[in-house]
């Protein structure tokens, strides 16, 4: 009997280790090539790693939970019928009900019949009765949902993604993560502590070192996104020299084309915010400044500015998993309709950990939205590689002075920072006055 051993490939550009997230087979399962072997989170991406070989699973050689370094062996594979090199790469981040990831070379599952059922086609009953495959109830677990309360919609009674994402939706489990229209005007309560625990005697014990249910200090492992999340601000706001600067900006106008989009036909299927209107004002304010799209290069012979003439947008979005910058590919050729389809479909899929390491490859200038937070104005870091980052905070209705007279607007803070080794004082100040032209004039996008 043969064994084939599988190594953790590189599923992305310059990967150097992943999280074993969760495993789709167990020792003594049958497998065929394509089949999916295991989950892993990358610094970017959640993979489905498919089997190269056919034949018996042996031994799972790394645990859930686990950081294995790229081309360390994982799982063997006994009687395989054909052996093949374990470190090709692979297509990350397709949906598990759309088929999976394929490994270059191989064809699609439908060319080698399995022996058995795939496992990420295997829903799993909860001791609830709730059916549903395990990537689907490792999203619910992501996103707080208690699978028991989910209304299922797929055609063996399971519990779909889409199924979790909107129950997660209604119950508002994205209150941290986004509001529903990414910019829309915020009216919040924020709950404050009672009179009574404020006042509570500085050395009074907590509940917690009372009860001993609940340990004072927790450590959390610095890994996956958090960890690539964290060496990239470090490497950009130590080595980029970071300027901001901001404005304050009468949106009524941006609000009251926001209204008029979301009841044409033309924008009745799709998802319209202020956000649609930032980046539009963006893309058009970098025609005018294009060394705010640029990026700075290190060479051998000292540094060069690279001016790029395209715009992949960047678009910040916090989700379970920690911050993604995915970015639309191209942004200045898309019109406001397909600006506004992008858009949507880029924060769906940030939202559900879908983003590949390829959608957040390549990002020349980002939006942040703090605004969706409650958050006025900030001083965002630059994702590295860019020369520029611009913020957006919440939109409120505010007294502003128009034509002589106080009257209610409604009124956002833009800002801007940028790396002061390709954009100068007159340049990163001329683009975030040309972004709140737009935000001020949406007109100005005719031109």
């Amino acid at each position: 009997m043969s064994t084939q051993t599988f190594h953790l490939p590189d599923v992305g550009e310059g990967l150097t280790e992943a999280e074993i997230v969760s495993w789709h087979v167990a020792p003594g399962d049958t497998v065929a090539v394509n089949d999916v072997l295991v989950e892993i989170e990358t610094a970017k991406s959640l993979v489905e790693l498919p089997s190269p070989f056919e034949g018996v699973v042996g031994d799972l050689l790394a645990g859930e939970g686990d950081t294995v370094d790229v081309g360390a062996a994982i799982i063997t594979i006994e009687d395989a019928a054909s052996p093949t090199p374990a470190d090709i790469p692979v297509h990350g981040g397709s949906d598990v009900e759309g088929g999976g990831a394929v490994l270059v070379g191989y064809g699609t599952g439908g060319q080698v019949q399995s022996r058995r059922r795939k496992p990420a086609e295997r829903p799993v009953a909860s001791s609830v009765g709730v059916v549903a495959k395990p990537p689907i109830r490792k999203l619910a677990r992501d996103l707080g949902v208690d699978l028991a309360g989910v209304q299922p919609s797929g055609v063996a009674g399971e519990v779909t993604r889409e199924d979790v994402v909107k129950h997660a939706s209604q119950a508002s489990v994205f209150r941290n993560i986004e509001t529903p229209e990414w910019g829309e005007v915020r009216e919040e309560k924020i709950p404050v502590a009672p009179a009574s625990r404020a006042a509570a005697p500085a050395d009074a014990p907590s509940a917690a070192a009372v009860t001993g249910d609940n340990p004072r200090e927790e450590a959390i492992p610095v890994r996956g996104v958090r960890k690539a999340v964290a060496s990239g601000m470090v490497q950009s706001a130590y080595s980029a020299p970071h300027v901001t600067v901001w404005v304050d900006v009468d949106a009524t106008r941006t609000m009251e084309l926001v209204k008029r989009l979301k009841a044409s036909p033309d924008f009745a299927d799709v998802r319209v915010s202020p956000l649609l209107i930032m980046a539009r004002a963006v893309i058009w304010a970098v025609r005018r400044t294009p060394h705010v799209n640029a990026a700075w290069v290190d060479t051998d012979n000292g540094a060069e500015i690279v001016l790029r003439h395209y715009v992949n947008l960047g678009i910040a979005a916090a989700t379970p998993r920690g911050l993604l910058v995915p970015n639309i590919k191209d942004a200045q050729d898309l019109n406001l309709r397909g600006l506004a389809k992008a858009l949507e479909k880029l924060t769906l899929t940030a939202r559900e950990g879908r983003s590949t390491p390829a959608d957040q490859s390549g990002g020349t200038i980002t939006i942040t939205n703090i605004g969706v937070f409650g958050m006025d104005a900030g001083t965002p870091i630059i994702n590295p590689g860019e020369a520029g980052i611009v913020a957006l905070g919440t939109i409120r209705q505010k007294p502003w002075v128009v034509d002589g007279e106080v009257r209610p607007r409604f009124v956002t803070t833009v800002a801007g920072s940028f790396d002061h080794r390709v954009v100068d004082g007159d340049g990163m100040s001329r683009f975030i006055a040309d972004v709140a032209s737009v935000l001020e004039e949406p007109a100005l996008l005719l031109d």
